[in-house]
């Protein structure tokens, strides 16, 4: 399933179609040979709205738009520079100014 994968993904098609195409064709081989339970597809619906439901995971795209936000509007480059100037000459001083940021 690994070598598929990677042999795809050099061959140029797109990562989300290899990942969910390698899985059906492997899931289907195993239905095919008895050695895979048809049942947990039918299982993977309520998963994947359970994943979606999930209060934490919300905060995942919340915090992608957040950093975007600071990047396109270069505050986060002045607060860089800025920290960097006031903690340069402290050791570690680098660590203080982003874990500040």
């Amino acid at each position: 399933m690994f070598a598929g994968l990677c042999s795809f993904v050099l061959l140029g098609f797109p990562v989300s179609f290899t990942l969910a195409g390698t899985a059906l064709v492997f899931a289907l081989a195993g239905i095919a040979f008895s050695v895979f339970d048809p049942d947990f597809l039918g299982v993977l619906p309520h998963r994947v709205y359970g994943v979606m439901t999930n209060e934490v995971l919300i905060a995942i795209p919340l915090f992608i738009f957040m950093g975007v936000m600071l990047e396109r509007s270069k505050v986060a480059e002045e607060l860089l520079d800025t920290m960097g100037q006031l903690f340069g000459r402290l050791r570690g001083g680098l660590g203080i100014s982003v874990s500040v940021v």
